[in-house]
């Protein structure tokens, strides 16, 4: 991929991007194939290639500048440096991206000074679907600039159509958190619809939706293969997010549990089941619960025949690991972003062996990745 941002030294968060990515993805496979395969010998599937250039469906972009011109990218030190053209991002992100750095030039919206701790306008977070529609969020650190936004939405539209949500978060904390727990629905509609393989998810502006559309297509069509050759009778999706696992193993003989510790999120999950006509009792059901995953083994009654796991990076809580050891599940599927926890996680779990596993690349051009597995009870 080619990127000016790089050949002129303005960015380097694409750290890999001078390999050629076969390269890239040869060498995810190989550390990948290292860290799980001393804890069983699993079939390996192909690795799942992502597109090279515009496959991020979001955009979480620092607001910096000065009052009238600003920048919207990244910090190099306290100084912002413009990625309004990175070519990670889809053309509608890119389109909103330089409507957005115009509404906030307009309305003299005030970027955050992060050397002088003041200033308002912190972030702007862009997220697209596949059909090019938006949801757009400000991050502002108070509501003092908050009537200049909701005074201007009509130019707001203006300049980004495709906005079908746009809401206010609150972060007044001087620190390196994107976000603060208060946010502020400006649009009618409160809910991104995110089709994916035929299943329309909803992203709302506080929930977990992974970063490319693409492969997370093929990872959610991946978990439901291995999920029904297993054919269990009962599956709970821990960490379920928005539901994407949870929603695609769910069949007529099935009962499906899904847990989230955000609320936003299991409130989008239970949207989606409840336009897809599923019931939330007895055999066919999918039901979504706000819930601590490494605690939710202790809250539901029984044990499932499988588990799916897509813990953060930090991997699973040793509670969690310790439960599903001695719980007597026969099967888990455990998507992880990150292969040094998820070894420390097998190791935890000798019971459950690796049998087949894929790698999805989700982030070209970086060391991150995805890796799902298959294990079951020895």
């Amino acid at each position: 991929m080619e990127c000016g941002y790089y050949d002129r030294d303005l960015c380097r968060s694409c750290t890999v991007i001078e390999v050629p990515y076969e390269q890239q993805l040869a060498r995810k496979q190989e550390l990948v194939r290292e860290l799980v395969g001393a804890h069983g010998e699993p079939r390996w599937l192909p690795p799942v290639a992502s597109a090279q250039a515009g496959f991020r469906n979001k955009a979480k972009m620092v607001v910096a500048g000065r009052v009238g011109e600003p920048t919207l990218g990244i910090l190099d030190g306290t100084r912002g440096v413009d990625l309004q053209d990175c070519p990670l991002y889809p053309e509608p992100i890119t389109r909103a991206l330089h409507g957005l750095a115009e509404f906030t030039a307009r309305t003299r919206l005030l970027p955050y000074d992060v050397a002088k701790a003041r200033g308002e306008l912190k972030h702007v977070v862009v997220t697209a679907n596949p059909a090019g529609r938006l949801m757009v969020r400000f991050v502002l650190r108070s509501t003092r600039q908050l009537p200049k936004i909701q005074e201007n939405l009509a130019e707001l539209r203006r300049l980004v159509p495709a906005a079908d949500v746009v809401s206010v978060n609150l972060q007044p904390e001087h620190k390196a958190v994107l976000e603060g727990p208060e946010e502020i629905l400006l649009s009618e509609q409160g809910e991104l619809s995110m089709p994916v393989n035929g299943i329309d998810l909803r992203v709302r502006p506080r929930s977990f939706f992974q970063t490319n559309t693409g492969v997370t297509a093929q990872l959610y069509r991946q978990v439901r293969d291995w999920v029904d050759a297993v054919d269990p009778t009962t599956v709970w999706d821990l960490y379920c997010g928005v539901g994407g696992f949870a929603l695609h193993v769910a069949c007529p003989d099935r009962e499906v549990v899904g847990t989230e510790i955000s609320a936003e999120a299991v409130a989008s999950a239970r949207d989606t089941a409840r336009a897809m006509g599923l019931p939330q009792r007895g055999p066919g059901s999918v039901r979504f619960l706000v819930a601590d995953a490494a605690a939710t083994p202790a809250d539901l009654p029984g044990t499932p025949d499988l588990a799916v796991v897509n813990p953060p990076r930090r991997g699973l809580d040793a509670s969690l690991c310790a439960w599903l050891e001695g719980s007597g599940v026969g099967h888990v599927v455990y998507s992880s972003c990150n292969a040094k926890t998820l070894a420390r996680d097998l190791a935890r779990m000798p019971s459950l062996e690796p049998v087949e596993a894929r790698l999805l690349d989700m982030f070209p051009h970086t060391g991150h990745y995805e890796v799902a597995v298959l294990l079951r009870r020895r």
